[in-house]
């Protein structure tokens, strides 16, 4: 039988459907893009806003309703966090959190022998044990995405991540070090290490982040690592130092900011000021050559005035990142900001995200100008019908040059960049 997997959300996602495909093809199932032809959808789901929900849900009812016989499996962030709304999503013919992944082969099984809805969300409990499977390779890749971190303890009060993800469990060293060396026998030069709360590693094993960074750049065959998002305050100096040594090391840092304003991070629960944060920034800058930073920013937290959020804009054009990901506070029931009064209005919302995102723009399009005549490194990813061939930096700038000779996908190659082109890749010459 053929199965097409729907994902959707962060790299965590990303790396559980592969670990779930080979899991899949170990028991004789065909994984396929072709939706034509698939038996079964496995939609696996985020729920980290209102829109992903929907997402969610028009997936599931579009594979059913376009192939009324498949079988139409939910799993992932949604229903994990709202069980009740999984429930109700009555084209699901199969229902399980991400808790349970690595049952989804039984679950096929069962639903393909006595025909009735499976529903089997089992929450999350303190002391579990990390899970989500193990790789050998990433489909369709040239860099190979590795979790070695999930749940949060953070409670932040516009997350529901607690919920759907449970708390800190990180993956045991050794089991990490011999993924490192299936994907690096299989050809990857490149790894991105991700994560829930990905800088939190180690915290319930005895070891702490760079263990993994060092276990990473230590695989034969890996030249590059790079790592997912990050929280500011796991950042202390003798972390920053054990990872200046490591030389392998992408010098790019997404660094997870949500607001410039210290009485809204208050209100966020995080647990740094802008102050503290700025001085992250600094140290890395200081240490890091050709370091860049990247970032998320929420607007339109409740109780967040016009005076909060400048606040919040000229703290992110001070810092001046390479590249700011906007997005609009979206109420997650079951969290604290939920409840809390008042909401911002839709269209100040909006308002408010076009500003930064105009700003922070601004400021990428200067980076990129600036890096017109720097001779850098690309790992090449994908080639274009029109003769192009694109990849990424060290510091995950994206940059295409025109090329018809060999596939350089999967190899990292020297280029000069030439030119911007259009708003958010340069164009370069191989050297």
């Amino acid at each position: 039988m053929k199965i097409c997997f729907y994902t959707l959300g962060c790299k965590v996602n990303q790396y559980e459907t592969q670990a779930m495909s080979e899991n899949l093809r170990a028991q004789g199932y065909e994984i396929t893009e072709d939706r034509e032809k698939a038996d079964i959808f496995i939609v696996n789901s985020c729920t980290v806003t209102a829109t992903a929900d929907k997402k969610t849900r028009q997936a599931v009812r579009k594979f059913k309703r376009s192939r009324p016989d498949s079988i139409v499996i939910l799993t992932g962030c949604m229903p994990q966090a709202y069980p009740k709304d999984a429930q109700s999503l009555v084209e699901a013919d199969i229902v399980i959190g991400n808790r349970n992944n690595d049952s989804i082969v039984a679950a096929i099984d069962e639903y393909m022998k006595n025909g009735k809805r499976l529903f089997d969300v089992t929450k999350h409990m303190n002391g579990e044990s990390f899970s989500g499977g193990d790789i050998t390779t990433f489909d369709d890749r040239t860099r190979a995405i590795i979790k070695i971190q999930d749940g949060c303890n953070r409670f932040c009060t516009y997350c529901i991540i607690p919920t759907s993800r449970g708390r800190v469990r990180s993956k045991p060293l050794e089991e990490l070090k011999a993924e490192l060396n299936a994907v690096s026998e299989r050809g990857f030069s490149e790894v991105v290490l991700v994560g829930i709360n990905l800088s939190s590693y180690g915290s319930d094993i005895g070891l702490n982040f760079p263990d993994a960074v060092e276990a990473a750049c230590a695989a034969p065959g890996i030249k590059r690592v790079r790592l997912g998002s990050l929280e500011p305050d796991h950042l202390t100096e003798d972390v920053i130092k054990r990872l200046a040594e490591c030389e392998k090391l992408c010098p790019q840092f997404h660094i997870s900011l949500q607001s410039g304003c210290n009485k809204t991070l208050k209100d966020m629960h995080r647990h740094y000021t802008a102050e503290e944060y700025r001085e992250l920034c600094d140290n890395l800058r200081k240490t890091f050559r050709d370091c860049t930073l990247t970032t998320d920013v929420m607007v339109g937290f409740p109780m967040e005035t016009d005076e909060d959020f400048n606040e919040s804009l000229d703290f992110v054009k001070s810092i001046r990142f390479e590249k700011v990901h906007v997005f609009p506070y979206s109420l997650r029931p079951g969290t604290k900001a939920a409840s809390f009064s008042p909401q911002i209005e839709k269209k100040v919302k909006e308002e408010r995200s076009r500003k930064m995102i105009e700003e922070t723009e601004k400021i990428r399009r200067e980076f990129m100008s600036a890096q017109i005549g720097k001779t850098v490194s690309v790992l090449f990813e994908s080639k274009s019908s029109d003769g192009f061939i694109s990849g990424y930096t060290e510091n995950y700038l994206p940059v295409e040059v025109r090329y018809d000779g060999e596939d350089l996908c999967g190899k990292i190659r020297s280029v000069k960049i030439t030119a911007l082109a259009g708003d958010d890749h340069c164009k370069g010459e191989l050297i």
